[in-house]
């Protein structure tokens, strides 16, 4: 490492103990949570056992859920290996909740960019759009808040099904949002209207705080086993966690009408569903670590950071803003130069699906694209921002992050 970044990173550390410090409390209070929950539905080695075929009576995957709905403290969930991916969770919600005719209002800004052909954003013949579900947007307002008057006058005028909240940033330069950003808006939407449906994408946001937004009167909440949650075990998967009769059409969609939950082989993934949740406070714990101290040394070197090493975190994603093409590819390939797997290997940008710009993604992990293990991508479009997530280890991720650091700026360290 150059020396004067191991110098700059010593500094860091020291500079922001009690933000680490912060961060591992809540550590501590998720994991006698999740703990908790392990106790109250006596898990054992049974299961861990695997099931195939239609998977009926799958005693690891029932308890499993109901562990799930005990920690969101929801009525029912719904964690299976069939979701490929969180974006999978989310179609899978929007689809099983919107019938034709139906308004879906997203009231933090555009979702996340592999949603645009689900919802219709981009032409798709199977989007919401072309089964007539109708789509409004509210965008956040500059300091990243909710537009609280503008959703309020909305629903007074529209009958909105349903209600769409990203809580992490995604592929934009805006605060990811707080448990109490997301309590406060809730309270106002019930005033207007009890019963609109209210769901969160809380991909990257699981057990950043002490609370989960299911917590604060979101009636569903989804997102992947291969981030936050899966704690870097599990190699597969999603969850729905939310209200029974919604879980119970998401299962349906899911599947299919009249099979629901009832079937889906677990295929010897239980263990690593169930160690992967025991682990992941203490994984989050080391991604938001990670995420501290990328934004602390950054900036010592000029570059401006979202959020701030001392501000407050509503995910684990770490946004860097690079303002240079050559920067942002050289600061991605270096993180995959750090990587355990696929440390010989080159990123570079590709038109990967679902996205409408190219898109440069470094993920040398043990699990294909899990990015609570240390991963940094970004679509190539100006202001030319590396958006840098996870790390299993807090040491591995300071070794890449100074890694790529000086893979960017060469002898100009």
């Amino acid at each position: 490492m150059n020396e004067k970044i191991e110098l700059k990173a010593k500094e860091i550390e020291k500079k922001y103990q009690e933000d680490f410090d912060k961060v591992s409390e809540i550590a501590l209070y998720n994991q006698a949570k999740v703990l908790a929950a392990f106790k109250n539905h006596q898990v054992s080695q049974m299961h861990f056992g695997k099931s195939t075929g239609y998977g009926y009576d799958d005693a690891g995957r029932e308890a499993i859920e109901k562990i799930y709905a005990d920690i969101f403290h929801t009525e029912d969930s719904l964690v299976r290996i069939q979701f490929v991916n969180g974006t999978h969770t989310i179609a899978t919600v929007l689809q099983a909740l919107l019938l034709p005719g139906d308004l879906l209002l997203a009231i933090s800004g555009k979702p996340y960019d592999t949603l645009d052909e689900v919802i219709g954003l981009q032409e798709n013949s199977l989007s919401l759009k072309n089964y007539g579900v109708h789509y409004a947007q509210i965008d956040l307002l500059e300091d990243g808040n909710f537009n609280i008057p503008a959703i309020k006058e909305y629903l007074q005028n529209h009958k909105v099904k349903l209600i769409h909240i990203q809580r992490s940033k995604g592929y934009a330069l805006r605060k990811a949002l707080y448990i109490e950003d997301i309590r406060e808006v809730v309270e106002e939407i019930r005033k207007i209207d009890p019963n609109v449906i209210i769901m969160i994408d809380n991909c990257y946001g699981e057990f950043v705080e002490k609370e989960e937004p299911t917590d604060v009167g979101v009636d569903i909440a989804c997102g992947s086993l291969i981030k936050n949650i899966g704690g870097g075990l599990c190699e597969m998967g999603g969850y729905i966690v939310g209200r029974k009769d919604l879980i119970s059409l998401c299962a349906q969609k899911l599947t299919c009408p009249g099979i629901g939950g009832e079937c889906g082989a677990t295929l010897g993934q239980n263990r690593y569903i169930l160690q992967g949740l025991f682990m992941a406070p203490s994984v989050v714990k080391n991604a938001l670590h990670s995420a501290i101290f990328a934004a602390g040394i950054m900036e010592e070197f000029g570059f401006e950071v979202y959020p701030k090493a001392n501000e407050k975190r509503g995910d684990i994603v770490q946004a860097i803003k690079l303002g240079n093409k050559d920067k942002l590819i050289k600061f991605i390939q270096g993180i995959q130069y750090a990587s355990p797997v696929d440390s010989h290997v080159t990123p570079y940008p590709w038109d990967m699906p679902g996205y409408t710009d190219p898109v440069i993604m470094a993920a040398g992990t043990f699990i294909e694209g899990a990015s609570i293990e240390l991963s940094a991508d970004s679509p190539i479009r100006p202001p030319y921002v590396a958006y840098m997530q996870g790390g299993l280890t807090y040491e591995s991720a300071k070794l890449a992050i100074c890694m790529s650091l000086q893979n960017m700026l060469g002898d100009n360290v």
